[in-house]
């Protein structure tokens, strides 16, 4: 079954094909990240090994949380979530959030071509002699148009369930044993963390890149066959995945002595062929990342300039983004990923405030019979937003020099669920006050 050209309207019924088992599949897949690995050494050795499995479980579930419930809120709406934005923000409202979610995850799947590409190039060299990065980058480029092109639902039922997760999972099992093969668990549990770096505050770290996937969530949940199978399918499949791979970065640092979280790719390429064929799969399955974003940045488009066909739009962005991937200076383009990242946390604040200020239930008039705009909540999002720069500011450098005229403070909590609760507490107060405010 495909659904490439399913525009913005709510999904049919015969569309709505996906059950809590492919949606774990598909959140499972999206969780597997070279991405995810190399933030989660970044855990270590500034915490413990306690504290690190604390950051990581909690942070899971508190991020885990908030993303299923923004996927049950997608498959209530059936609709893409920059569309379902126009019901707490209203039309023109959504469109700026458009403009935000179309630039991050077109920078994201530069991010993630620049990622498969260098780690296959690794590869290629240790087993070949040849690396080549530009040819595996236009390769892999053109595999995640492919997959975009092809729609969720049969992406998820004709590859993810049939092929990808059973190879992942072998991928990872084999990683793990090698991360723990005689590595002295009891020494390790015992030592003490460097410093430098709060429990909570890794918390936040976890609990910031889980939600990051809100704004692509309901592009994807929307084709859910009901909200329950939505919320669980998501947040299980993600915890599961995003849980094991911020685990096995933590144990490659400390068990294999790494100290450089970039080099942990080159490193497990380096140790043998059974663990570069692992790490093959596991970048592989990286593009499904790709896909994702490349999918989320059409769709998003297709809020405003709706008539455009999505197949269009999809080899567009698909172009740009390997195009970008292979002559852009990404270190330079990450602080503003970081900052447009900052906008959304909060934003999901305002749309779970609305959300559940209509009987947590959106109708179709919510959405599409929305004003142009809602002032009182798009100022909801505005002081999450404030919340969220002035406890951690993110951003280019004139944008943080700008900041730092407000004093920031650093609470100690990390800026992630303060400038949520910021923009849940103003927006649901805004709701109360009048369903046209």
């Amino acid at each position: 079954m495909e659904t490439p050209d399913w525009g913005i309207r709510p999904v049919p019924d015969r569309l709505r094909a996906l059950g809590a088992l492919d949606m774990v599949v598909l959140w499972g897949n999206l969780g597997v990240s070279l991405l995810v690995l190399v933030l989660g050494a970044l855990l270590v050795p500034a915490l413990s090994l306690p504290q690190a499995v604390v950051a990581v479980l909690v942070g899971g579930l508190i991020g885990n949380l908030m993303l299923a419930a923004a996927g049950a809120i997608g498959a209530d709406g059936r609709v893409p979530t920059m569309v379902l934005l126009r019901a707490p923000l209203g039309r023109i409202g959504s469109y700026g959030a458009t403009a935000l979610n179309a630039a991050q995850c077109l920078g994201w799947a530069m991010f993630e071509l620049v990622i498969i590409g260098t780690a296959a190039a690794a590869l290629s060299g240790a087993a070949f002699g040849f690396e080549a990065r530009w040819a595996w980058t236009l390769a892999f480029g053109a595999v995640a148009a492919a997959l975009a092109l092809l729609g969720p639902v049969s992406v998820v039922r004709r590859i993810l369930r049939k092929y990808a997760i059973w190879i992942v999972l072998a991928s990872l099992a084999y990683l793990t044993w090698w991360a723990l093969d005689e590595a002295p668990l009891r020494e390790l549990w015992a030592a003490p963390g460097a410093g430098g770096l709060s429990t909570w505050t890794g918390i936040d770290l976890v609990v910031a890149l889980t939600v990051s996937w809100i704004p692509l969530v309901a592009d994807y949940t929307r084709f859910a066959r009901d909200r329950r199978s939505a919320f669980l399918g998501t947040g299980i499949g993600y915890f599961l995945a995003a849980t094991w791979m911020f685990g096995l970065g933590v144990l490659l640092v400390l068990a294999k002595g790494l100290d450089d979280a970039a080099s942990l790719p080159a490193a497990v390429a380096a140790a043998g062929l059974a663990s570069a064929l692992a790490l093959l799969a596991v970048t592989v399955d990286e593009v499904d990342e790709a896909f994702a974003n490349v999918y989320s940045t059409a769709v998003s488009l297709q809020n405003v300039v709706e008539r455009v066909p999505q197949r269009a739009l999809i080899a567009g962005v698909a172009a740009v983004a390997t195009a970008g991937a292979l002559v852009l200076d990404l270190a330079a383009y990450e602080p503003f990923l970081l900052l447009l990242g900052s906008f959304f946390v909060p934003l999901f604040g305002v749309l779970l405030a609305h959300w559940a200020s209509r009987g947590a239930r959106y109708s179709e008039e919510d959405v599409f019979g929305a004003p142009s705009l809602r002032p009182a909540h798009v100022g909801a999002w505005i002081a999450g937003f404030a919340t969220y720069q002035w406890l951690h500011p993110l951003g280019p450098e004139w944008w943080t020099g700008l900041v730092a005229h407000a004093h920031p403070h650093d609470l100690g909590i990390g800026s992630t669920l303060p400038s949520f609760a910021v923009a849940f507490a103003v927006a649901a107060v805004a709701s109360r006050s009048g369903r046209r405010t």
